[in-house]
């Protein structure tokens, strides 16, 4: 899918207060239909807050945020979610002794009735979270398999798959390929190309420039909390995006 010019979300003047400490001062984020955007930063410099915001897990302190020019106030993760707003954590948050296809519905599994009586529709689940991994190429022995039998990017795309389940516009990653090895980045990278593909939206955290150069369209970086540089990938370079994030112009 060509990138447009069309903003999906946009967050404006957001600051986050923890007491005394200042996480963000003032940061804006735009993100495009159709794009990946690689947000990058040392440690502390408010990468992880700024998602969260964006997810619905803290709400600023200050600042307003957009999605497709509407502004929106956001109580809860659920909210975010509403919106097609979804985040995959470091850690997963996978169930290891659950299925895959359960795991892909987990919280919103579809239901079947009996009178008073519902129960969870098994062999829908099947069938629906078995037509998405096909959607984005994701392969797996059976939806049916144990998450805790997966490799670490296997459980990577499922955590992906999960995320993009129930019609999502944009998708947030933190630290999609850490600790994994080649072989597994390069298919989560191939991954992420795919949900572009298919209109999807993506928010990249992460300290590997290999990966951000590989699949990001832009690149913002943040320093102490603010907004310190912001590039198209094509015009700027590694070593400069490294400068960046040691406050280096």
């Amino acid at each position: 899918m060509t990138i447009s010019n069309k903003i999906i979300l946009e967050a404006k003047n957001i600051s986050k207060y923890f007491g005394t400490i200042t996480a963000l001062e003032n940061v804006n984020l735009t993100v495009r239909e159709g794009e990946c955007l690689g947000v990058v930063g040392d440690n502390g410099a408010g990468k992880s807050t700024l998602m969260k915001i964006l997810s619905g897990l803290y709400k600023p302190s200050k600042g307003e945020m957009y999605f497709y020019g509407k502004k929106e106030v956001l109580e809860s993760p659920r909210d975010s979610q509403n919106l097609g707003l979804e985040m995959v954590y470091q850690d997963l948050a996978l169930a290891g002794n659950l299925p895959i296809g359960e795991n892909i519905f987990l919280g919103r599994e579809p239901i079947k009735s009996f009178s008073f009586l519902k129960l969870l529709d098994y062999k829908k689940i099947k069938e629906l979270s078995e037509a998405h991994l096909d959607k984005l190429k994701i392969h797996v022995k059976s939806s049916d398999q144990k998450v805790e039998e997966l490799s670490g990017g296997q459980r990577q795309a499922i955590a992906i798959a999960r995320a993009t389940a129930f019609n999502s516009k944009v998708v947030i990653m933190d630290e999609p390929t850490a600790a994994l090895a080649i072989k597994e980045v390069s298919k989560v990278l191939d991954l992420i190309n795919g949900l572009k593909k298919i209109g999807v939206s993506v928010i990249i955290i992460s300290h590997r420039m290999d990966d951000i150069f590989a699949v990001c369209d832009r690149i913002t970086a943040l320093f102490q909390g603010t907004n310190f540089a912001e590039a198209e990938l094509s015009k700027t370079s590694k070593d400069e995006v490294i400068g960046w994030i040691m406050g280096k112009k």
